[in-house]
């Protein structure tokens, strides 16, 4: 399995707590799009004709929890692109929480994204510029 190159720090908030005093499984899909947007920003850029005329939109998610996050834990979500297909690809997260210099995975799982042309309301191939750029910074 390829290590994760993506790292994110996540600020966990008083409102993101529940009745139980841990983290809301809900969040957690927050935290993983705040992840995933930085992750395309990072890697493939902020051009706008790929942003409001073609995107990538989230097709599916999986998540697996593995442990309770606390509203004073240190976590991250780190991603990876585990596959590009024609039309879609895979994103890989982890969840995880820093303490004393130890690494827990807290939730992982999986996301599969589809590239979609906005004006024409269809799925397209992903371009080849931004095919690309995920490579480079995955193989580097």
């Amino acid at each position: 399995m390829q290590p994760f190159k993506h790292k994110v720090p996540i600020q966990l908030r008083f409102k993101d707590i529940d009745k139980m005093g841990h983290v809301n499984n809900a969040n957690y899909l927050t935290y993983i799009e705040i992840a995933r947007v930085k992750y395309f920003e990072d890697v493939v850029g902020t051009d706008k004709k790929w942003s409001q005329q073609v995107g990538i939109i989230l097709a599916r998610i999986e998540i697996d929890y593995k442990a309770p996050v606390f509203l004073h834990d240190t976590i991250f979500v780190y991603t990876r692109c585990s596959r590009i297909g024609n039309k879609s690809l895979t994103l890989d997260w982890a969840i995880i929480r820093e303490k004393s210099g130890d690494e827990e995975i807290v939730a992982q799982g999986n996301a599969v994204l589809v590239c979609y042309d906005y004006a024409h309301e269809k799925t397209i191939p992903i371009p080849e510029e931004q095919r690309k750029a995920i490579e480079r910074f995955e193989n580097s």
